[in-house]
């Protein structure tokens, strides 16, 4: 009988040690599972957020003359390529299209940086939204430069996704900035541009795209802003969305997946207004029936309280392209230039 109790407590104490470390087990196994988190959701639009872009490594970009354009008696008009990586992330690089303007006359020159504004891609040929402005500076001693950007003209297809499109023009503003020291940048533009004065000249979609590259690169060039777009995104860009064959709708859906994934205040340069350090010229016409005169006051308004030296002018019954003041007005940005000469 007592080999029989003694054999009963036996196996209870086994089967007790066996329970123990099972539950052990289970409770290790059950811990794992629960501290397991979700699958991670790709962002690769993260790289263009203002911060990153601001402490992306920006490789040289390499310049060729394409061909000739036009000439007048005394300028030269040409394109030219530059091939370099839009996500500055060591990529796979492509090439970009622009067109140069010259004086005839050897020398050397000051250089200008335009930016066109939207223009659709059906109807665009190289120079337009700058040719006018950029013939007027080259025969008054200027030299231009003018980025057709990817999608446009000779250059290699834009991006699949409409915000990396947006953004990557922002990357080839500042590829090409970095790169205006470069052998092939000089060897590209005839060896003309006198090496140390820059300024930039934009319009419409293009101020936007010179404001954000001013907040991301600090750079202190002078620049001259026509009817800037300047609302913070993404509304600069909800606002024009009627104007789309949709309606804007494909723009909107798009525009909800990115918010899903992104926190657009880091991709708007109205957060970073502090940043520019450029001095600015503001052109603006009443008559504008794409930018609300309103808008331009306001940022006006904002950059001054952010310590940023602003010109403005506004012309009476301007439209969005400034006529009937365009005269005046590019006479306005000549000497806006030729009083910042180093």
């Amino acid at each position: 009988m007592t080999r029989k109790i003694l054999g009963i407590i036996l196996l209870c104490a086994l089967t007790g040690v066996v329970a123990f470390f099972v539950g052990r087990a289970s409770t290790s196994s059950e811990s794992h599972i629960f501290e397991l988190g979700p699958t991670p959701v790709p962002t690769p639009l993260a790289k263009y957020s203002i911060e990153n872009i601001k402490s992306a490594p920006v490789a040289p970009a390499e310049f060729s003359k394409a061909r000739d354009i036009s000439e007048t008696k005394t300028t030269s008009t040409y394109a030219i390529a530059m091939k370099f990586d839009p996500t500055l992330q060591g990529e796979a690089k492509k090439t970009v299209t622009g067109v140069v303007n010259t004086p005839k006359e050897g020398g050397k020159y000051p250089l200008v940086v335009m930016i066109r504004g939207f223009v659709d891609q059906s109807i665009y040929t190289p120079g337009v939204g700058t040719k006018n402005a950029a013939l007027f500076f080259a025969q008054n001693g200027f030299l231009t430069v003018a980025p057709d950007f990817l999608g446009y003209a000779g250059s290699d297809s834009e991006s699949g996704n409409i915000f990396e499109t947006r953004f990557q023009t922002y990357t080839t503003m500042v590829s090409l900035l970095n790169s205006l020291a470069t052998p092939s940048f000089d060897e590209a533009t005839g060896h003309q541009w006198d090496g140390k004065n820059v300024f930039i000249w934009a319009h419409s979609n293009g101020g936007q795209v010179a404001l954000t590259t001013l907040a991301i690169t600090g750079v202190a060039y002078p620049t001259t802003l026509w009817a800037p777009v300047t609302k913070p995104f993404p509304y600069s860009v909800l606002y024009y969305t009627d104007e789309s064959a949709d309606g804007g709708k494909f723009i909107r859906r798009e525009l909800s997946k990115f918010e899903t994934l992104y926190d657009v205040d880091h991709y708007t340069f109205t957060n970073y207004l502090s940043d520019i350090k450029a001095p600015i010229q503001f052109s603006q016409g009443t008559a504008d029936d794409a930018i609300p005169v309103a808008w331009t006051n306001l940022i006006v308004s904002k950059l001054k309280k952010a310590g940023v030296d602003i010109t403005y002018h506004i012309y009476p019954g301007a439209d969005h392209n400034m006529r009937p003041s365009w005269d005046a007005v590019v006479l306005e940005d000549l000497k806006f230039f030729q009083s910042r000469l180093k």
